[in-house]
């Protein structure tokens, strides 16, 4: 008698872990079929830009219509290099979002690492006043911003484009929920060993909040590389355009140059997926951590 309840037992629990592992299986093969489903919808787009830059004005807007070119044009790239100052638009570009993220990066850590390591009077409260700019839209600053570069003569300059965004509220939002995880002892310990609060900013501070500071980069290259309403507000001079508003200046009333406009595109597109590729690990390190980091 016992050997039969136990063997029908086993054969309930055999059973129920063979149905756990079929819905297991189930809803993983589902996932994966979802996520598939989901890069590739995002990635046809991208891909489709990429061929058609390549492509004849008349074969873009033909039918059927096709990702890979009938035939190879490669004369839209000759003609954005050769007849408009593509060069230099990627050249401003490049400076644009390269000094911006270095400085917002710096001034974001070094003001995250004061409000999460010193208490000094009103800390709290001046922490909340900078949050409470987050409630605030862009365009309510416009006007105000735009008067303070104009009253400093700084329009068609490279401060115009960078100094309004060289550091943000939710930087230094993220770069203290960063710092708030370092021990209090390894600063201590620096302090007795003679190190200055600069030198345990920069030697001990910023190296334990590597993951934090790649997550930052990132967001802060990618919004500068491709911000367009703002260089639109402070240049109006073609040689300090950036790329977004380059391209767009390219739009005529009558004339459409496609292939050219996707091939200065596709250019343009480089960079930041080089960027993520050469942070992704710490990007989604700063993300994992980012989210289990208290208030």
């Amino acid at each position: 008698m016992a050997t039969t309840e136990t063997t029908a037992t086993r054969a309930k629990v055999k059973g129920g872990v063979s149905a756990y592992r079929l819905r297991f299986y189930l809803g993983l093969i589902i996932t994966n079929i979802v996520m598939l489903m989901i890069v590739v919808l995002t990635a046809i787009p991208y891909i489709y830009m990429a061929f058609s830059a390549f492509k004849r004005n008349d074969e873009i807007f033909g039918t059927p219509l096709t990702i890979w070119p009938r035939v190879w044009v490669w004369d839209n790239m000759q003609r954005l290099l050769s007849e408009f100052p593509y060069g230099r638009w990627y050249l401003n570009t490049a400076i644009v979002a390269g000094v911006g993220t270095v400085l917002s990066v710096l001034l974001a850590s070094l003001a995250g690492y004061a409000f999460a390591k010193y208490n000094f009077r009103g800390r709290n409260l001046l922490f909340t006043l900078m949050l409470l700019t987050l409630l605030i839209p862009f365009q309510v600053l416009l006007v105000p911003q735009f008067q303070i570069i104009r009253a400093l003569g700084w329009f068609n300059t490279y401060q115009a484009l960078i100094v309004p965004g060289a550091v943000t509220a939710f930087g230094i939002f993220l770069m203290r929920q960063y710092t708030i995880g370092v021990p209090d002892e390894l600063l201590d310990a620096a302090r007795i060993d003679g190190a200055s609060e600069f030198g345990i900013w920069w030697r001990v501070v910023l190296p334990l909040v590597r993951p934090g500071l790649a997550v930052l980069a990132i967001l802060s290259f990618t919004g500068l590389w491709n911000d367009f309403f703002w260089p639109l507000i402070v240049t109006t001079d073609p040689s300090m355009f950036v790329i977004n508003l380059g391209l767009a200046s390219l739009v005529g009333p009558y004339d459409y140059q496609y292939g050219i406009l996707l091939s200065g595109a596709l250019l343009a597109s480089l960079p930041v997926i080089v960027v993520f590729f050469i942070f992704q690990r710490q990007f989604i390190e700063g993300l994992t951590a980012g989210a289990i980091k208290g208030f």
